[in-house]
């Protein structure tokens, strides 16, 4: 019987970390509070900065394995390889630009930098897609803010609120 709560997938978008030249640190800080919050974590990849790519694991993730939450990390800079906020746009249906803005307003109290991250979120089919920065460090304060108020979310798109409010 599976006792997580919630299923995920992580995508890390990296030219450095595909090629095996860069250990994939953030990746794994997410892996790790999801799995210590009560997600299965049911892909990892690490892609390229290449958009056609980010948007057929995100698709493939939301679409194929149905993952409840998808994360992203890297790629929400302003580099020219940094594509990973223009695939998320062209595979989600619907945005949530609340959570990114949450984002950026806890990490401006930490530095003005934030204001640079072009990260975005949004929902595809019963999947929510979250793009994190792309420093271990960054990722882990985004996501250790977002991950209470991610649940409530998670609840009312999977149609499980009715279901947490009464058991």
């Amino acid at each position: 019987m599976n006792t997580k709560k919630w299923t995920a997938g992580v995508i890390t978008s990296s030219d450095k970390g595909y090629a095996g030249a860069r250990e994939d640190k953030s990746g794994q800080v997410i892996m790790d509070l999801l799995e210590t919050s009560g997600y299965e974590i049911i892909k990892y990849v690490i892609v390229p900065d290449e958009q056609d790519m980010l948007e057929k694991e995100m698709k493939m993730i939301a679409d194929e394995l149905k993952a409840d939450l998808i994360i992203t990390t890297g790629g929400t800079g302003f580099s020219t390889r940094d594509v990973t906020p223009e695939a998320t746009k062209a595979v989600i249906e619907k945005e949530t630009p609340g959570i990114s803005e949450a984002i950026r307003y806890f990490s401006l109290s930490i530095t003005k930098k934030a204001m640079l991250s072009r990260g975005t979120s949004g929902i595809r089919g019963k999947s929510l897609i979250v793009n994190l920065p792309g420093s271990p460090k960054a990722v882990k304060e985004s996501l250790e803010y977002l991950i209470e108020p991610l649940e409530h979310g998670l609840e009312i798109l999977t149609g499980k609120a009715s279901e947490c409010a009464t058991t």
